[in-house]
């Protein structure tokens, strides 16, 4: 059975849109397996981007999923599963660029380019299987799982 970690950035709690950002995920024939609200810290936001370490904007993707620049807010944090549970994550999500995204997906209704350049793309969404799993297990213990 395929896992997929989604997040719901600081900025979806922040404009209290949460509900919003949920219910096509939910409405999906995914399996809600783990669901929490979480403050990350600087390691475990470091640990999530691991693979975008080498890029410019690593320092700021980390400062953005701490909630820096949204008062602090946390972040929601949830596991999919079912058959291609990725794939449809990442459609419901729509592209990573909210100027790209379908206006249907989540990134295209409430997603937006700041005028200082940050992408509040409102969610994150595993890119592949392996990468589900290593950040799954960075977000969840097994016991707070469903089966």
């Amino acid at each position: 059975m395929e896992q997929a970690l989604v997040l719901i950035k600081p900025e979806g709690l922040h404009k209290a849109i949460v509900g919003d950002v949920l219910r096509p995920f939910i409405n999906s024939d995914l399996k809600l397996a783990g669901l929490k609200l979480v403050k990350p810290t600087k390691s475990l936001a470091r640990k999530h981007y691991i693979q975008l370490k080498d890029k410019s904007f690593y320092n700021q993707i980390v400062d953005y999923l701490t909630g820096k620049f949204h008062e602090g807010s946390p972040v929601v944090a949830m596991v999919f599963q079912g058959p291609s549970a990725v794939k449809k994550c990442r459609d419901i999500a729509g592209a990573t660029n909210p100027e790209e995204a379908s206006p249907k997906s989540v990134r295209g209704k409430f997603g937006r380019i700041t005028t200082q350049g940050l992408f509040e793309n409102i969610v994150h969404v595993s890119s592949d299987g392996p990468q589900a799993s290593r950040e799954v297990s960075l977000w969840f213990k097994k016991r707070e799982l469903l089966k």
